[in-house]
């Protein structure tokens, strides 16, 4: 696991959660199983936009983990305030 902490940039993760969940509540047409490919791509873009536009295998790695963490993350968040509640 150490080695993908390396890989989230906690502006990316952020981004891509807040833009996962809007796409969750608000967009009736897109289907779950889709979230996290949007979200992965939406890392990388924003990954790359925060380097300069610059696209190396290490912006894009970073990008996808942050992306496809923030659906984890997501998951989390999820599962805690459900188990909160009982």
């Amino acid at each position: 696991m150490e080695f993908f902490s390396e890989f989230i940039m906690p502006v990316v993760l952020g981004v891509c959660l807040c833009i996962g969940y809007v796409i969750k509540k608000w967009l009736n047409d897109v289907d779950d199983k889709y979230i996290p490919t949007i979200v992965a791509f939406l890392g990388v873009f924003v990954a790359s936009w925060i380097h300069g536009w610059q696209i190396t295998p290490e912006i894009v790695l970073t990008g996808l983990c942050s992306g496809l963490a923030s659906t984890g993350m997501h998951q989390l968040f999820k599962q805690y305030l459900a188990g909160k509640n009982t």
